[in-house]
């Protein structure tokens, strides 16, 4: 009995050793929920980042997994994906979740409290750059809807609208950028003649949008397409209450011209986080993403890699599994001064770091030197739709 006992605990030990021949991060991506269209390909992109730092020796000579849970876009769903991944999994980081809400119901509930980093990869309610307390835990590789906010406004102010209704989903993404955007847009000359928040996942906004009708057909729209961004856009046209619509990342999707209509949104246009498509570091990812598959210039598409990479940059830095050791390693890695690393470098990265010398990650995204708040500047870019797809042009 005790020989079988003592070969049950060796078989055991084994098992746990190649267990640890991995360095896992958590990956707490929404794919359910609201915008799953959108998350497809930037799930691609974490992949595709962990098959090319796989395929150029891994990180600290093991495999570099990614373990992958549903936030679902749900502060709640957040909370309990990143638990397991934390508790369970023993991941030594978190790439995501996607949004705002999600990344900051995780990070205050589970994973500050563990001394884990969170590496957004789209996160951008500027509600994130001050929740952290100082503890120097949450990053992001896409820039803070202060910034979009403000784009956006002097958008649609060099585009003649001089007034506008708005309209936000009541969650932390939606909300803040609303409130940036119309507090600029006045601040700039414009009027917001209304503005009302609204719940999602309503069979019909009719009732809101007459409200909101006061004499403009403009609408602002914040909203996720999946939840409550077509319905809106769809009970405005009905009613004739709006035909000009102007908003951000969450309607940026082809099921709103699927829906809709591309004959429907000639004065539709929305804004997203861009890259400066005639960088070094862009074209390096463009031709990686091409010959993978991965739409190079989708939302957050090149963020999500960059995210993915960079923190496999960092634990290779901190040189061991130690999740205490990584936030420092990643403002190493990823702000200058130090050799540029493109994407898909990551053998010159390990080899730089190997020897001790400063390394300055640029990724597809563009630069992402983290802030004292682990926040990044980034650029923007107008969407509109052209030939039945959206067409983006960079605009900041």
């Amino acid at each position: 009995m005790k020989r079988i006992l003592f070969g049950s605990l060796a078989a055991a030990m084994l098992v746990a050793g190649s267990a640890q021949a991995q360095v896992k991060v958590g990956n707490a991506m929404a794919v359910t929920g609201p915008i799953p269209d959108l998350v497809a390909p930037m799930v691609a992109a974490v992949d595709l980042a962990a098959k090319h730092i796989n395929e150029q020796g891994g990180v600290l000579g093991e495999s570099y997994e990614v373990v992958r849970a549903d936030s679902a876009c749900d502060p709640s769903a957040a909370v309990d994906a990143v638990t397991k991944l934390i508790n369970v999994d023993q991941v030594l980081g978190i790439l995501g979740p996607v949004c705002s809400g999600a990344t900051i119901a995780q990070a205050e509930s589970v994973s500050i409290p563990a001394g884990v980093v969170t590496l957004s990869v789209s996160a951008s309610s500027p509600a994130i750059t001050s929740m952290e307390s100082g503890t120097d835990l949450v990053f992001r590789a896409a820039a803070s809807d202060a910034y979009q906010g403000v784009a956006l406004a002097d958008l649609t102010l060099a585009s003649g609208i001089k007034e506008i209704a708005v309209s936000y989903a009541n969650d932390d993404y939606n909300a803040a950028i609303a409130q940036v955007f119309a507090k600029v847009y006045e601040e700039k000359g414009g009027k917001v003649v209304a503005m009302e928040a609204h719940e999602p996942n309503k069979a019909s906004y009719r009732s809101e949008v007459q409200t909101l009708s006061k004499g403009t057909n403009a609408l602002a729209l914040f909203a996720y397409y999946g939840s409550s961004g077509i319905t809106i856009m769809r009970n405005a046209l009905e009613t004739g209450a709006f035909d000009t619509f102007i908003g951000a990342d969450g309607m940026l999707a082809q099921e709103v011209i699927d829906q809709i209509g591309a004959e429907n949104l000639g004065n539709a246009t929305f804004t997203t986080s861009a890259s400066d498509d005639t960088t070094d570091a862009y074209k390096a990812w463009q031709a990686l993403a091409e010959a993978a598959g991965v739409p190079a210039a989708d939302p957050f598409v090149p963020n999500s890699y960059d995210a993915t990479f960079m923190m496999a940059m960092a634990i290779e830095k901190a040189g061991s599994a130690d999740r205490s050791k990584i936030a420092a390693a990643l403002r190493e890695v990823a702000n200058a001064p130090g050799e540029v690393i493109l994407p898909g470098e990551w053998a010159k990265a390990k080899k730089l770091i190997g020897e001790g010398k400063d390394v300055n990650y640029v990724g597809g995204a563009g630069p992402q030197d983290f802030d004292a708040n682990g926040d990044v500047q980034g650029s923007f870019s107008k969407n509109t739709v052209v030939g039945g797809k959206w067409s983006a042009t960079l605009i900041k």
